[in-house]
């Protein structure tokens, strides 16, 4: 589309439509961009750039409900999801607010010599933000308040299903106070993508989204020696290995794979239990799963919303019937209705399947039958993606093991839906590089400048 469109994907009805931007008004982006890096960045203080901050973080507060609204219409977030989600948006552009002082301080160097030596940091510059529409809050949060702290103008390309909010986050940053071209929202096509990351005046890129949309931009970044950070996909697995409590251990395995509607990069994918306690699981996985309310994303019980389009809803629909066919066995679910997909669980897949390595964005837990430790870590690993990871155990030296040998950018034992501003997020293999959230969000984009003073 050359367009962006709030499509409501609960009804198919477009709402509205946003032209992309101009040639014109892209390059005035950029020059305003620039002039903040040159201006406002390095005259600005850490205490008046927290100060903006912490009023963008009480402007979401104060406009959660309007806020939430707009997702909802744009990719079918639950309301109560829709709103959550502003209030942690809130949450981890506060965080860096509380902790400027901590994050700017310069840090001593124990040396060798005489004198001193410290890092300070200070901006790289004008960065580019690529957003997903899954979080379309949060995953702006964490990608433009530690950067904003820093002094790094943002640029901000959200998808082209969300230009409502991503127009919002923008008068948000504005009537905070923030200066003109210290945050700027652009309709841009991928080609005009390319051409900010290419030009001079920009100085990174951050992408959250697809293996192939992180493909792209990493081949433009690098021929143009920009720095990247990469947060894509994922097939976390969930490895269930001892409980003494086998119902609360099946709702967080719920939990982890139905929080928004299934459309999470680190939602536990594959559930990878212990034979022993693997039929158990499965039926009870089973009735949690079908018993998740699917309907209408303004109801308050409503846990499962549609997918975020219709598209979504077709390609995890062929995924699914493509696994069966493959000799994949569906337990329960599988049946789209519009842009709806239920709660489904799939059973033996095996490596020779797709749906072995893929991942599958939506409602659809796989379920493996592990016959130790050793064989749970085996699966849990045989995967291209190592973003995030959960483990069961009742044995805490087991659970240090397993998490030791997991490869992934996390991993969260004997809990769910644990992510909170101090946590670094980010993944290794093809999951993507680089972490945002926490204090090392604050290290990507920053020139780490050594300071060696003389005795």
């Amino acid at each position: 589309m050359s367009d962006y469109a709030v499509v409501n994907p609960a009804t198919g009805e477009t709402l509205a439509t946003y032209p992309v931007a101009t040639d014109a008004e892209l390059e005035q982006a950029l020059a305003a961009a620039d002039a903040a890096s040159r201006g406002w960045a390095r005259t600005s203080t850490v205490a008046e750039r927290a100060a903006l901050l912490r009023r963008v973080a009480e402007l979401h507060r104060e406009r959660r409900d309007d806020l939430g609204a707009i997702i909802v219409r744009e990719m079918g977030k639950p309301l109560s999801a829709a709103v959550a989600e502003v209030d942690f948006a809130a949450d981890i552009t506060e965080f860096y607010a509380d902790n400027a002082e901590r994050i700017m301080a310069d840090q001593p160097i124990d040396i060798l010599g005489e004198g001193t030596a410290v890092i300070r940091r200070s901006p790289l510059g004008v960065l580019l933000g690529i957003m997903p529409w899954n979080f379309p809050y949060y995953q702006v949060a964490r990608f433009a308040a530690p950067n904003l702290l820093i002094g790094n103008p943002i640029l901000l390309k959200h998808a082209g299903q969300c230009p409502e909010s991503s127009a919002a986050i923008e008068t948000m940053y504005h009537d905070a106070g923030f200066p003109e071209g210290a945050y700027t929202n652009l309709y841009l096509t991928n080609e005009q993508a390319a051409e900010v990351i290419a030009d001079p005046r920009v100085h990174g890129v951050s992408v959250t989204g697809s293996e192939r949309a992180g493909a792209a931009v990493a081949e433009v970044a690098g021929r143009n020696l920009k720095k990247v950070v990469l947060e894509l996909g994922g097939s976390d697995p969930f490895i269930l290995l001892s409980t003494d409590d086998l119902d609360a251990a099946v709702q967080a395995a719920a939990d982890a794979r139905l929080d928004n509607t299934g459309q999470s990069c680190n939602a536990a994918k594959r559930f990878i239990v212990a034979d022993e306690l693997y039929q158990p699981f499965l039926e009870k996985f089973t009735a949690v799963m079908t018993g998740s309310k699917l309907g209408d994303p303004f109801a308050e019980d409503t846990v499962l919303g549609p997918l975020s389009s219709l598209v979504a809803a077709e390609r995890l629909e062929e995924q699914v019937e493509k696994a069966v066919a493959q000799g994949a066995t569906l337990v329960a679910g599988g049946s789209r209705d519009g842009a709806f997909y239920p709660a489904t669980v799939l059973t033996d897949v095996t490596p020779e399947m797709d749906a072995y390595r893929e991942e599958f964005f939506g409602p659809v837990g796989i379920v493996y039958r592990a016959a130790d430790e050793e064989d749970a870590v085996r699966i849990a690993n045989d995967t291209p993606f190592g973003l995030g990871s959960y483990v069961f155990t009742t044995d805490q030296d087991q659970a240090q093991r397993v998490a030791d040998r997991i490869e992934a950018g996390m991993v969260y034992v004997n809990l769910v839906l644990a992510d909170s501003p101090e946590l670094p997020f980010g993944g290794v293999k093809r999951s993507g590089t680089g972490r945002e959230m926490g204090l090392l969000a604050a290290d990507e984009f920053v020139n780490k400048k050594l300071v060696r003073v003389g005795a």
